[in-house]
């Protein structure tokens, strides 16, 4: 997610800003941008790119001395990571500047009204919006704070605000609503930041606010307001982090953060899906919606990870779609000379959006006349470009090479795709659609359940040290579950793990089966063509010949006990959504085993995170 720092006391803003952005950039972004407050008026920069085209900027064209001010690395969602879509954006007459991390999802109508007043926009991004509101507000006599109380009353979606108004240097106010921002408390001096890691040089003394709440900082103090605008108190406390643990919001590894914010990622994937009356609206679905009826097959192309979801993302499309989908390795694609036509629709999942194996992919799609739609996290980047439409997941960077959120993010991304077509070729019923996109909503409490049980995930891995091999297994969805967690035990264990369709047993891999073999069994929900049931008789024909079965099962389906070593509950889902939380402990147990190994978890040997070369 996009960095955010803001700064008001005693020293040099633009020194505390720039090196908060540093300390930020470890979240990824594709932008940076600072302005500060001197002599009555806004002074900005910003640049594309990485810091140091910022830092360059500002030593080509100096910026005034000033003791308060605002910065921002941005991670592209609305609009090109350019120089204009960068952040700080200021209204029409530069008075009011602010930065901005999440999605305002009703920006396309608020944009309408500003420019139905004749306000020209600048740039192509939701925050402009906010900036433009901000600014008209306290144009019409108001303070900075009760500015954005009227604001943020204004919009829907998940938002960090922060911001400084020109005409008053003492104060930079700031708006919290499903999105990071943590206050740091100093002497003569008080900061704002995505977390503590963008103040942590200067104090360990911080803040932390709840949703819907607006603060000011001053140099003397700070005040936090609810968003109806009665007054509430922030919770302090001391930071004992270094930089590094801070980064890591306290965290061993970046992988182990990443998985704890999955309930947040998968949240920000579904924001803005919906349009005020109810139907599904996707990111930039360029392709008209004849030509999504003519489509008669889907080929999924993907690699590692991405390819799993593209699994999961055929049963669902088939199921709720009745479009037959294949699913294709990247890498093998074109060299078996596929059948493509106008009426195939090619789905390439990639989180990087370079991968090249995936991009060659698609250039020989094109070439056969087939449309294209990527799944992608990254705005911009090479393989949307040259998609006719895009699906972008909104997860936020991902530090850890091993993907974690970027692969529940693609999921959802999998889902929806599959809602929508079948809400453009008719085959599901809008109050069928309402109710899948109703239980996707419910996923991230189900997934933060999930993790609140980590500590036993983590005793049960710390059990397995010293074992060489493991065994997954899962029926339907369950069944790139399982190959899903045979991977990422191979990419951070480096044991020897593999993941089986459990119906395949009796075809050759039970012969691996001996005593004490741990073997994973994703057991699917009950009631969906007897799937539990085959499932149960897988695992107790790998028991019977000695496995240590490890079960994850739904709450409540109490008939596994007896042929299970150990159980881990899972929450009550549908068959096709329950991916989305089997495959959190299979992460847990990776990490932590890797970790009690002594391995580099962020940094597995001979991986990268984007592999760019065929």
């Amino acid at each position: 997610m996009c960095g955010i720092v803001g700064y008001v006391g005693h020293r040099q803003a633009q020194d505390v800003v720039i090196e908060g952005l540093r300390r930020l950039e470890y979240r990824g972004y594709d932008s940076a941008g600072i302005a500060l407050v001197a002599d009555g008026a806004l002074a900005t920069q910003k640049r594309a790119g990485k810091l140091a085209n910022l830092e360059k900027a500002i030593a080509d064209h100096p910026l005034p001395a000033s003791d308060i001010g605002i910065g921002h690395t941005r991670w592209a969602t609305h609009g090109a990571p350019n120089d204009v879509n960068a952040h700080p954006h200021t209204g029409g007459s530069r008075r009011v500047a602010l930065v901005h991390n999440g999605i305002i999802e009703n920006f396309a109508e608020l944009r309408a009204r500003i420019e139905a007043d004749d306000h020209v926009m600048l740039s192509e991004t939701d925050t402009e919006v906010a900036a433009q509101l901000l600014e008209l507000q306290v144009e019409s006599g108001i303070d900075l704070a009760t500015a954005m109380l009227r604001v943020v009353r204004q919009l829907e979606g998940a938002f960090t605000l922060v911001a400084v108004d020109a005409d008053d240097p003492t104060r930079v106010v700031a708006a919290r609503r499903n999105s990071p921002l943590v206050v740091g408390i100093g002497e003569g001096e008080n900061f704002l930041g995505s977390d503590v890691a963008a103040f942590i040089e200067h104090t360990r003394e911080a803040m932390e606010l709840d949703q819907d709440q607006v603060v000011t900082i001053t140099p003397e103090g700070v005040s936090v307001l609810n968003f109806d605008g009665t007054p509430a108190e922030g919770r302090r406390y001391h930071v004992d982090w270094d930089l590094s643990a801070a980064e890591k919001d306290g965290h061993d590894w970046f992988m182990r953060k990443e998985i704890h914010e999955q309930p947040r990622a998968v949240a920000d994937s579904l924001l803005g899906r919906r349009t005020a009356e109810g139907h599904l609206h996707l990111d930039e679905m360029r392709l008209s919606d004849q030509e999504l009826r003519d489509v008669d097959k889907i080929i999924i192309i993907a690699a590692g990870t991405s390819f799993y979801a593209g699994m999961v993302a055929k049963y669902a499309i088939e199921h709720w779609c009745r479009i037959p989908v294949e699913v294709e390795l990247s890498s093998e694609f074109r060299y078996r000379d596929p059948i493509l036509d106008y009426s195939t629709l090619v789905v390439a999942i990639s989180q990087s959006g370079e991968t090249a194996d995936t991009l060659q992919a698609i250039r020989h799609a094109r070439t056969q006349r087939s449309k294209v739609l990527a799944i992608c996290n990254t705005n911009g980047s090479t393989i949307p470009r040259e998609s006719d439409a895009v699906i972008y997941t909104h997860a936020g960077p991902e530090i850890g090479v091993a993907s974690t959120k970027g692969f529940l993010t693609q999921l959802v991304a999998c889902y929806l795709l599959a809602l929508y077509l079948a809400q453009v070729k008719g085959t599901r019923y809008g109050d069928e659609i309402d109710q899948v996109m109703a239980q996707l909503e419910e996923m991230p409490a189900h997934i933060q359940r999930v993790l609140d049980d980590a500590p036993a995930i983590y005793e049960m891995a710390r059990e397995h040290v010293d074992t060489r091999s493991v065994l997954f297994l899962g029926r339907h969805a369950g069944y790139p579950v399982a190959l899903e967690g045979a991977l990422k035990l191979k990419e951070l264990a480096y044991i020897h793990a593999e993941g089986f369709a459990a119906g395949e047993l009796k075809h050759g891999p039970i012969a691996l089966v001996e005593a004490g073999l741990p073997v994973l069994c994703v057991v699917p929900p009950a009631g969906r063509d007897q799937l539990r049931d085959k499932m149960v008789s897988g695992i107790q024909e790998v028991r019977a010949r000695g496995a240590r079965t490890i079960c994850l099962v739904e709450d409540g389906d109490d008939a596994i006990t007896p042929y299970a070593d150990r159980i881990v509950r899972l929450p009550r889902v549908p068959v096709l959504l329950q991916p989305l939380v089997a495959v959190v402990p299979l992460q847990l147990f990776a990490c932590e085993l890797a970790t009690e190994m002594g391995h580099d978890v962020d940094q597995p040997r001979n991986l990268a995170k984007s592999v760019t070369v065929e």
